[in-house]
């Protein structure tokens, strides 16, 4: 009888021991939808590479409330479809705290309606202003949206650069549509009507029509929005064959590590209005030695922005004391001043945590930066 109570007595020890390892290693998990495959997964590659980033950091000052976070992926294969069968894949787990959403204002208003359903935070990448103002109060951004990046480029090439007569050249997708109609309306209020505005479609492949009503157009600027730096890549190089050296404003893509590598010199020259630009800030350099250093490439605002999206999270959940999704929905909505790699972070109530953007100039390949532009409306 005492040799049984004995070995019930060490087994309940070693159950307790168990108990306690398994607590200590219990993660808080955060879900990434990224593009591995597809046109746009080198973008992918630095969104999943901006995110490790983060949470090794986070982990080394402790994780989230004592607990190491750790980051579950799944492919978007840079379609809706693919966006939603990642999301729903993430969230069929049930262990998932919060999620990073992929790149695209198109595959975030796919996923719109789930997101809905999950009742957890996501953190959009896309830039469409529509996304934080159709009532999801799930949807989140670290970024400042199309309304005031269309205020930037047009103020810019208008005040700046001295042009009137603009080609708007944009994506017919959710995220161009509605960028084209905030940068057409930027510039009616400083006075200019463009001389074109024309559309393409996604993954193309020949822009010729497109370059060409450009060119026959006469405008001394083009403006644009590019979903995919893999069609910009295109673009660039069939307008400068046709001779066409207008000063050309574009939205991210433009200066993202993609669409340099894939253009070369007939992006030399170009504007881009963008959320990271090394310069901008202490917390912005910082973020580019240490990504240079773990990647051995530079850094754009595809890791950057996933870097603050885990940076805020950390911050709510801690402040929530827990993963509760409501409890972290209110400690992300009340989050103030706090330093970003792509600026400071004060949401209010439509989800919207930044008001600021960097003009940024490509020289001989390499991107400078010219200023930072804050709002405050």
């Amino acid at each position: 009888m005492l040799v049984n109570r004995r070995a019930v007595l060490l087994s309940s020890i070693a159950a307790l021991a168990a108990g306690r390892r398994a607590s200590a290693q219990e993660t808080i998990k955060i879900g990434q939808i990224a593009p591995a495959t597809g046109p746009n997964a080198q973008n992918g590659r630095f969104m999943m590479s901006g995110a490790r980033l983060a949470v090794e950091a986070m982990n080394s000052a402790g994780g989230i409330l004592g607990k190491p976070i750790e980051l579950v992926g799944e492919d978007d294969q840079t379609t809706n479809p693919g966006a939603v069968l990642a999301f729903s894949r993430l969230v069929s787990r049930g262990d998932i705290a919060a999620y990073l959403g992929p790149p695209s204002s198109t595959q975030t208003h796919a996923i719109a309606p789930d997101v809905l359903k999950a009742g957890r935070p996501l953190f959009l990448i896309g830039s469409d202003p529509a996304l934080t103002h159709m009532g999801n109060p799930w949807l989140f951004r670290c970024r400042a949206h199309d309304a005031y990046s269309a205020r930037v480029m047009a103020e810019y090439g208008v005040k700046d650069l001295g042009k009137r007569n603009w080609a708007v050249v944009y994506s017919t997708d959710a995220f161009g549509t509605a960028a084209m109609k905030l940068l057409i309306n930027a510039l009616d209020k400083l006075g200019v009507k463009p001389a074109l505005v024309q559309g393409y479609v996604n993954q193309q492949g020949d822009f010729t029509p497109v370059v060409l009503a450009v060119k026959q157009s006469g405008a001394d600027i083009i403006g644009s929005y590019f979903t995919f730096p893999t069609d910009l890549a295109v673009f660039a190089r069939q307008i400068r064959q046709l001779g066409v050296t207008a000063p050309w404003i574009g939205s991210q893509s433009i200066a993202t590590a993609t669409a340099l590598s894939l253009a070369g010199s007939t992006l030399f020259g170009t504007f881009g209005i963008v959320d990271f630009a090394p310069e901008s800030s202490p917390e912005a350099a910082a973020f580019a030695t240490r990504y240079e250093q773990a990647y051995k490439s530079p850094a754009d605002a595809f890791a950057s922005l996933p870097y603050d999206a885990v940076t805020v999270l950390t911050h709510a959940i801690n402040a929530a004391g827990g993963t509760d999704p409501e409890a972290i929905r209110k400690a992300i909505l009340a989050t103030r001043g706090l330093r970003g790699v792509n600026g400071t972070l004060s949401f209010d109530a439509n989800g919207d945590g930044m008001r600021g953007l960097n003009i940024v100039r490509n020289d001989g390949g390499k991107i400078a930066f010219i200023r930072r532009i804050e709002f405050n409306d």
